[in-house]
């Protein structure tokens, strides 16, 4: 059963039983028959009452309250936390002269300053926490060290839904190049969750290898990595939440989907986007390098051949063709670096062309 069943249950015959006492001894005009009918009628209403309203004044503040301080990033918690101690202190120092005052501004002055100073504490904290934060670790208000961004590197990185679905960043952690810990947000497990549920085989699947990186990530990452509860409300697009959540606690995204980098960097929010990554660390070849390649197709134009190296990279075969399916020794004639990544081209190497 749930706590808002319960809670209803438990209201119910609470308020029943305050109804009841309220219809025999209210005193109303009554006689030995009204007084039943009113206990009745009361014990119903009470009944009533308590079965409706209970939650809205038991449960559910209770789970408000505790949905928010899950959300609420840490360094906040502890602002509000010493804002409240600071302010109370100040309420104290202020309650004994108060205190002399002629009643009842005695006893009303003071609760009223604690009162006022805890939530002018809490809110002054809660407002100011980073230029605070930085003074007591003794940089200048407002000035990360290290630039404009700041020690980025110690701040988390929040993984998007297509760069976990893409697996690289697997492959990534467990180099240990990232030493940042590395946050899920849970509305893009849920999308995962979402993704792996569609009634289309290929989401199906992409959703499916999704949750499977996810799981490896956690076994194999160096970095620590964690699913957080925290969200951004009255917000319904993942990747508008993850922005304004990167926003939010000052950290970078991890990314391989195009729209969501440009937007991301239109909004001030830096952005590791593994594709870039991937095309960076590309190997280099010149032109008059030899390598081996197998030719898997033939290309757009006539007599080409087209092969792939072993990070993706497309190399396009002059008198290729004959050699579909096989692998020989080319040489690279030009580097073409383009959007998509770097592409080779490339002639059949002396040796292979007078074999031919």
């Amino acid at each position: 059963m749930s706590a808002d069943f319960i809670s209803r249950i438990v209201g119910m015959i609470v308020f029943l039983l305050v109804g009841l006492f309220v219809g025999i001894y209210a005193p109303l005009p009554t006689d030995y028959f009204s007084t039943y009918f009113y206990a009745v009628v009361f014990m119903l209403v009470g009944a009533l009452m308590g079965l409706v309203l209970t939650p809205y004044f038991t449960v559910r503040p209770f789970l408000a309250i505790r949905r928010r301080i899950r959300q609420a990033p840490a360094q906040q918690l502890i602002a509000a936390v010493l804002g409240l101690i600071l302010g109370l202190v100040v309420a104290a120092l202020i309650s004994f002269p108060l205190s002399l005052l002629p009643p009842p501004l005695s006893q009303i002055l003071p609760f009223v300053a604690a009162v006022l100073f805890g939530m002018l504490g809490i809110m002054i904290m809660s407002f100011r926490q980073r230029d605070i934060f930085e003074m007591v670790r003794g940089q200048a208000p407002g000035r990360a060290e290290g630039g404009a961004e700041g020690n980025w590197w110690r701040r988390p990185l929040l993984l998007d839904t297509s760069v976990i679905i893409d697996g690289r960043i697997v492959d990534i952690s467990r180099t240990g190049f990232i030493a940042n810990e590395m946050l899920v947000p849970r509305f893009v497990l849920n999308e995962l969750q979402h993704i792996a549920d569609s009634s289309d085989a290929l989401r199906r699947r992409r959703g499916r290898r999704g949750l499977d990186m996810l799981h490896r990530l956690q076994e194999e990452s160096v970095a620590p990595i964690r699913i957080t509860d925290q969200d951004i409300e009255d917000v319904s697009g993942v990747d508008d939440k993850l922005v304004l959540l990167a926003r939010r606690l000052r950290s970078a995204i991890v990314t391989n989907d195009y729209n969501l980098n440009r937007v991301a960097e239109l909004q001030g929010v830096m952005v590791l986007n593994v594709n870039e990554l991937a095309n960076a660390v590309k190997a280099v070849f010149l032109p008059g390098e030899d390598i081996s390649l197998r030719i898997v197709r033939t290309g757009k134009e006539p007599g080409q051949g087209v092969g792939y190296l072993e990070d993706g990279t497309m190399v396009v075969v002059e008198n290729g063709e004959p050699y579909v399916h096989d692998e020989v020794g080319v040489t690279v004639t030009k580097v073409l670096q383009t959007a998509a990544g770097r592409m080779l081209f490339a002639r059949l190497s002396e040796g292979e062309s007078s074999g031919g």
